[in-house]
Parts: structure tokens; C-alpha cells; sequence
């Protein structure tokens, strides 16, 4: 096996090293020789290849590129690769052997070299390794920062064949090197991983299946990049930001989004659970695929960004803002029942938001804003005139460096901002906004992605920003909103050590709604306090669907410290789970006024659904083109019947996802399903079995079954 440059003390040391011996009596000329006689009459004929062997198997292991499911070969630039030759008659002195690599639309040469004589282009090498008769075996050596994409190679106007050169983290001199084989394992050749869900206190995790190296994939990668120069694919800032913007089907390119809830004439985007069916059906259709929401966004750039090289992670923020107003606080309106005032509420907060991070070198940028860098495809934002968003440092957004490409102002307001709530009272037909609340610490909260060689969470949140509320974090804040905190900002409410907060994170589906208030004073005075609580059925955007009612109490309390239960009837929320196909949540706001003094303070909180236990029976091992029987069973737990059911499967061990759909499961009955899928392909690989309906979403099972 070939070893990376690296390993070898870099390209000139290798290639010097090899030599070319020619028999004695041609070296020095002897005419008379039988040797030199019958040389010369077959060097009168022109030399000529008869065919190349691309030594595939060879070069793709030493390359780590032998999982892509590919006829072509698929090599890492700045690596040694092997050639071998046959040619009409053995290798003179005298000969040419000229090696043309073309790429791009013009399939103009774009390096051209002979081992005979001009061994060096462009950072590109070649060698004869050896020679036997008229057998030559090359070796070649791509530069470091070649132009990635198909190339075509001839040799003395023979046509070799083409061949793929993507991104090599192995290589020291690549600008995406990455010194670390547990990431590179991770972050490049781990096909199967998690995103991550829910809301900064109830944190799910989704089985996502990136497939990268699958069929057609590394070929879709490919022509979504056909639009770049030659000069711009070199690269990986350039390379990164054409690939994201090029997920998104506003650009022309790969996946249509749809935040409406419905989801007809498409996939609703909580089915999907593989990037490999997206990006397939738009290699094929050339057509945008429906639907999508942040989370798909983020496994198909990261499955692209993988394929091509670039070491990539899906990395999700909870409690991610969208500053309208740009100005580093979000602003929540609420009238006096605790109902959020939409048309004053322009800013809002996402309960999560997921995007990419990828590792490279910016040589574009001044010196300390290499490592991860930001890249979100979700269409949100316009920069330079397309949906996009990145690479944007971590380095820069952690230190409020906004001015910094790409859109690192954006990404810092997702990340970091103030949380200001407000009352607006009605007084004699005037309205009169009081401030109520001010959190400083809940935007951009449990940064999480996988971690590196294990299936567990790894939270990132200090790699983009510094502690809340030290003194680092503050002028990071400072930096970035080019003024002193205190300028510009409102007063904060009055301390007067009124405070609440809620137990509960979470609501088993079917039963009531039941909210542990607790009040905090610094007095132990026996005080009246009128609540107010607001709740919402809400999309992960924090997108009002339906308002399930307003509780209003009035209580006594006494003591420094006090609960305060309030609770709401599960049919407030139970007959409008289906009215849009998305996962949905509880969202409250509740309001505490103090009738004595007229203190008052506000809370909000999320809750989430926990569903009923899904059972799966699967087997630990399985045989390719033996049926595998997979067991599901499911209890309706819910007062109402579940429709449009549907139970599957999902595995890179299949040739495509198989779903099997099973009607209505009226309340309080139990499903029993069998499903049978057929494996194709070798190995550990994980099997996905979800089960979906239009009440119930976001169920899923997941195993490892050996395949053999």
C-alpha cells in the first residue's frame, strides 16, 4: 500500500528516489552491438500504449477511498498513486511519454507531464517506478492543492479513462488536513451518525444515515459543483460555500423547503432519516427534491462535504435566535393573559436550529481563523445575492468578529443575544410597553454534536462562544455590536426579587397538562399573586398554530419559596395534533403580578411529548439476500385513533428505504407488524425502524445486525 506524502518526508524525497536503469550497451552507444542493432528497428516505430491498468483495489485502499460505490476511481490529491502501462514495445532514452490531465468543461490540458523528461507541473509528479519489456509502472503524485472534480488522462494520445481527485485530510499540505485518525475516522469516513432535536432541557437524538460513499452520490457532488471556474476549485472556502448553496432548491439546487405543514405532492421532512435518498433522486430527476426542513439541510451538506473530502460534522443550536432587528436582542411582546402580540413580535427563537461545521485551512483570511467553520444551507439568510450561509469561523464568532467572511454577524446573533420580554398594557386607548424580564443567557444553549468514535452527544457550545457572563463573553458582545453593552439598552426591570420558574420539560401524550410553578421572594410577607399562563401549540421555529387556552389563578403565598400547580385538560391539545404534518410542541408564557406592590415578572418554557414505548424484536445477524424479519408493536395510548400510519426501515444495508403503511389504530389498541427487508450489502450496519402517523411523529428504534 502506498503511504501518504507525509509519511514518506513529502513529494521531491519520494520521486528523486526513483531511477530508470536502460541496458548497459544502449547507455553508452555501442553501434555493433546485436542489443543496440535490434533496439534501434524497434525504436523506429512509434511508441505507442496498448492499455492502463489504474491498479484500482491498490490505489483506493491506500487512498481510503475503496467504500465508494463507483466504477471510476476515486483518488486524494497531494498522494502517491500507481499506473500501470503497456506499451507497443519496450521504453527508449529517446522516447516521449507524454501524460495529459484535463478537467473542466474545455477538457484543455491542465497538467502535463513525462517521466522521460519534464517530470514536474504545477506541483504534480511523475516517475517510472518500474519497468519490465514493455511493461511501465508509474508513479504519480496530484499537488497538494489541485483543482477537485473528474479528470481524463491521455498518454501519447491513447485515452486512459477518467478518474475523480477530491479533498485529502491524510495530507499534511492539504488545506483541510486534519492531524487527528479518530476524527478523520469521524469526520470523513463514518457513514451513520445522529442529529440532534427537541429543546435545550429535553435534548432527542435522530438516527441520520449520511451514506456518502453510496452510488451516485460522490457523482451528484460533482455536477452540483459544474458552475465553479477551475481557479475557484481548488479551493475548500470556495468548494464548501458552492456545495451549501447549492443544497437549497431557491438556488437551483437540491432540496425544496417547506416550514407550512403540509406536505402533499412531497416527503413530509420528519420521514426522511438518510441524506442518500435526497441526493440520489436529484442526480436523477435534476429536479429539487420535496421536503426539507434545517435538519435534512444539514445531513445532505454534510453527507456532500464528507464525499468530497472535507472533514464535516451536523452540529445543532438550541435556543437559536433570529434577529430580525440585527441588533443582538430578541424582543417577545405579550399582552397581559400571557399571549404573545405577533404582530409585535418580529424577532424569534428557534426551540433548535441545525446546521454544518466544516474543517479547513483560510488562507483568504488574517492569520487565526483556521479549524471549523460554519456552513448552513437552510435558506434563511441572503448573502451575495444567493440562500446561504458560511464558512464563517468558530474563532470569529467566539470572539464577536462579525465583520469577518461569511455572514459571521449572522451566525454570532444565532448564537449569542439578550432575551427581553415584554408587557404591553392597554391604558385609555394607549399602549404602554413595560419590560418584565431580561435573560441574558438563554440564546444559543447545549451547542451538540456527535462525538468523536462514540454515539453519544458532545456539547460544543465554548468552541463558539466564552462563558455566559464573563468577562471575555462581554467584550466578545462588545466586539460585535461595536458599542458598550449598556448603550441603547432598556432599563431592566426593577429587581425586586420576584422570580418564577417550571419544573416540568415534558407531558406524557394522552394526559393532562400539569405545570409545577415555582415563586421566589425575598420577603416572607403573606402576599396575593395573580398568574396568568399562555399556552401554544408550536413547530420547532416557534411558529404559533393554535392557542390550547389561558389558565389565570389567583394564590396566597407565604415563605421565601412556593409551588403553585397549574393544570390544563389533555383535550385542549389531543384533538389538534394532526392540524399540521410536523412534530409540535407546548409553548407557554406565564406572567406573575404581585397585587400588593404591583411587581411583576414573566417566564416562558417548552414542553415536549413523550410517546408511548415502540418495541422492536430484530435479529443480531443476517445473510445478504436472506430475508430479514424485523417485529414492531405499538399501543395507541391517545383518547382518538391515529391515522395514516406507517412503519420502516431504513439501512445502508438495503438498496433503498421500504415503508409498509398500515391505516388506523384505533384508541387503546395494539399494533403487531411484521416487516421482512433483504440485505445487499456486508457488515455492521445500523438498521433504522420508525413508526409515523398524523397525531404521532419522531418514534424510532435503531440496532447494529451484522451481515455476512
Amino acid at each position: 500500500m502506498a503511504a501518504p506524502l507525509s509519511e514518506l518526508g513529502g513529494t521531491k524525497s519520494l520521486l528523486d528516489n526513483m531511477t530508470l536503469k536502460f541496458p548497459h550497451s544502449l547507455e553508452h552507444g555501442n553501434p555493433s552491438s546485436p542489443c543496440f542493432q535490434k533496439l534501434k528497428t524497434k525504436a523506429q516505430r512509434a511508441l505507442e500504449v496498448s492499455s492502463v491498468n489504474w491498479k484500482k483495489t491498490e490505489n483506493t485502499a491506500a487512498h481510503h477511498t475503496s467504500a465508494f460505490q463507483i466504477d471510476k476511481l476515486v483518488l486524494r490529491r497531494g498522494q502517491i498513486f500507481n499506473l500501470k502501462v503497456t506499451l507497443n514495445r519496450p521504453l527508449q532514452p529517446q522516447d516521449e511519454m507524454k501524460l495529459e490531465f484535463s478537467t473542466g468543461k474545455n477538457s484543455s490540458p491542465y497538467v502535463e507531464l513525462d517521466p522521460m523528461t519534464s517530470f514536474r507541473s504545477q506541483g504534480w509528479q511523475v516517475k517510472i517506478a518500474k519497468q519490465s519489456g514493455s511493461k511501465v509502472t508509474l508513479s504519480i503524485i496530484s499537488a497538494a492543492d489541485a483543482v477537485v472534480g473528474q479528470y481524463s488522462l491521455h498518454m501519447n494520445s491513447y485515452n486512459a479513462g477518467v478518474f475523480l481527485l477530491i479533498f485529502n485530510p491524510w495530507c499534511a499540505d492539504d488545506t483541510v488536513y486534519l492531524p487527528s485518525e479518530e476524527e478523520r475516522e469521524e469526520y470523513i469516513l463514518n457513514d451513520t451518525g445522529y442529529i440532534y432535536m427537541g429543546f435545550a432541557k429535553q435534548i432527542k437524538e435522530k438516527p441520520w444515515t449520511f451514506g456518502q460513499f453510496e452510488e451516485n452520490i460522490l457523482d451528484c457532488c460533482i455536477y452540483l459543483l459544474d458552475n465553479l471556474d477551475p481557479h475557484e476549485l481548488h479551493s475548500p472556502v470556495s468548494v464548501s460555500r458552492a456545495i451549501c448553496t447549492m443544497m437549497c432548491s431557491v438556488n437551483n439546487g437540491v432540496l425544496m423547503g417547506n416550514w407550512s405543514g403540509d406536505y402533499k405532492g412531497g416527503t413530509a421532512p420528519y420521514v426522511w432519516t438518510s441524506s442518500v435518498p435526497i441526493l440520489q433522486q436529484h442526480f436523477a430527476t435534476k429536479s429539487p427534491v420535496c421536503f426539507g426542513q434545517c435538519w435534512v439541510f444539514s445531513g445532505i451538506l454534510t453527507t456532500a462535504l464528507r464525499a468530497m473530502g472535507i472533514p464535516a460534522r451536523s452540529v445543532t443550536n438550541f435556543e437559536s435566535a433570529h434577529d430580525t432587528g440585527k441588533n443582538l436582542t430578541v424582543d417577545i411582546y405579550l399582552d397581559e393573559s400571557g399571549k404573545t402580540i405577533a404582530d409585535l413580535t418580529k424577532d424569534s427563537i428557534w426551540n433548535f436550529h441545525v446546521w454544518t461545521d466544516a474543517w479547513m485551512k483560510r488562507p483568504d483570511l488574517p492569520l487565526g481563523h483556521d479549524g471549523w467553520q460554519v456552513l448552513d444551507a437552510t435558506p434563511q439568510e441572503v448573502s451575495e445575492g444567493r440562500f446561504r450561509t458560511g464558512p464563517s469561523p468558530l474563532s470569529a464568532i467566539r470572539q464577536g468578529a462579525v465583520q469577518i467572511q461569511y455572514d459571521t454577524k449572522f451566525v454570532f446573533t444565532e448564537v449569542n443575544g439578550d432575551k427581553f420580554i415584554w408587557l404591553v398594557k392597554q391604558n385609555q386607548d394607549k399602549e404602554k410597553n413595560i419590560l418584565i424580564a431580561v435573560e441574558t443567557a438563554s440564546i444559543g444553549k447545549n451547542i451538540s454534536t456527535k462525538m468523536v468514535g462514540e454515539n453519544k452527544r458532545e456539547d460544543v457550545t465554548l468552541q463558539y462562544k466564552f462563558p455566559e457572563g464573563s468577562p471575555e463573553e462581554r467584550k466578545a458582545m462588545e466586539n460585535a455590536s461595536g458599542k458598550h453593552l449598556d448603550e441603547d439598552k432598556p432599563n431592566h426591570p426593577s429587581s425586586h426579587g420576584l422570580k418564577i420558574y417550571v419544573l416540568q420539560n415534558s407531558v406524557e401524550l394522552g394526559y393532562p397538562i400539569t405545570l409545577t410553578l415555582v415563586l421566589k421572594r425575598k420577603t416572607e410577607v403573606l402576599q396575593n399573586v395573580n398568574i396568568s399562563c399562555s399556552l401554544d401549540l408550536q413547530t420547532y421555529t416557534g411558529s404559533n398554530k393554535t392557542n390550547l387556552g389561558i389558565i389565570q389563578k389567583t394564590v396566597q403565598v407565604q415563605g421565601q419559596e412556593s409551588e403553585v400547580i397549574l393544570n390544563m385538560d389533555a383535550n385542549s391539545y389531543i384533538y389538534k395534533l394532526g392540524m399540521v404534518d410536523d412534530e409540535m410542541v407546548i409553548k407557554g408564557f406565564i406572567i406573575a403580578e404581585v397585587m400588593e406592590t404591583g411587581d411583576k415578572v414573566a417566564t416562558d418554557m417548552i414542553l415536549s411529548f413523550l410517546y408511548p414505548a415502540f418495541s422492536v424484536e430484530m435479529p443480531d445477524t443476517g445473510k445478504v439476500s436472506w430475508p430479514l424479519t424485523i417485529k414492531c408493536s405499538f399501543k395507541n395510548t391517545l383518547p382518538i385513533p391515529l391515522t395514516e400510519i406507517r412503519f420502516s426501515v431504513e439501512s445502508l444495508a438495503l438498496s433503498h428505504m421500504q415503508s409498509w403503511e398500515h391505516g388506523t389504530l384505533l384508541p387503546g389498541k395494539f399494533i403487531h407488524f411484521q416487516m421482512k427487508c433483504t440485505p445487499e450489502k456486508t457488515g455492521p450496519r445500523k438498521f433504522i425502524v420508525k413508526f409515523t402517523s398524523r397525531q404521532v411523529k419522531e418514534v424510532h428504534s435503531e440496532k447494529i445486525v451484522l451481515i455476512t
